[in-house]
């Protein structure tokens, strides 16, 4: 196969690779009712004047599946920490026990099980959007090298393979997530 075409289809899938672990991402911050330490990384600490990630002042730990504790290195951090992850908005109340910080991680409600699988299903759309967007400018690039037809139509139809197994792979996500979600 044509090098240029190659160095095309591989750029076409660290794009979409790229897509799909973006939806990785996002979907652990997506709250199936179990705690788990990655609900609080997007929380930001005010650390010495900047913001700092949460994991980088303080030990996250889940001691059962409805807990999450947080134990900060320095105990002046105690009040901050409380604060950041109340302005998180992330629908958590924690409370401070002077040593550490405890989350207690509230069970679902059947509405706010269907509105997570909507927000779940509108992340995977936007992967796939990704994904596809990905094939579409490979696509353009194959076309845009000079290139026999018969290597254009095999790397396109190459192109239509990998975006239909990221669009396969987005879907196994999506219907993985949707049974945790929904599990009770």
């Amino acid at each position: 196969m044509n090098e240029e075409i190659q160095f095309v289809l591989d750029s076409a899938k660290e794009s979409m690779d790229a897509a799909v672990s973006h939806l990785e991402r996002v979907f652990i911050k997506i709250r199936a009712g179990k705690a788990s330490p990655a609900m609080l990384s997007s929380v930001l600490v005010e650390y010495y004047g900047s913001q700092t990630p949460l994991s980088q002042v303080a030990n996250i730990n889940t001691p059962d599946g409805r807990t999450i504790s947080v134990q900060p290195w320095e105990k002046g951090m105690l009040p901050e920490i409380e604060k950041a992850i109340m302005n998180a908005n992330l629908g958590f109340n924690p409370m401070n026990n002077g040593d550490l910080i405890i989350i207690n991680v509230p069970p679902l409600t059947e509405e706010r099980r269907v509105q997570l699988t909507k927000q779940a299903k509108a992340e995977a759309e936007h992967a796939k959007v990704g994904v596809r967007s990905a094939g579409q400018d490979a696509n353009k690039e194959i076309k845009d090298l000079e290139v026999s037809e018969d290597l254009e139509s095999n790397a396109t139809a190459d192109v239509q393979d990998l975006t239909d197994k990221y669009v396969k792979k987005i879907d196994d996500f999506l219907s993985a997530k949707e049974a945790e979600i929904m599990k009770v």
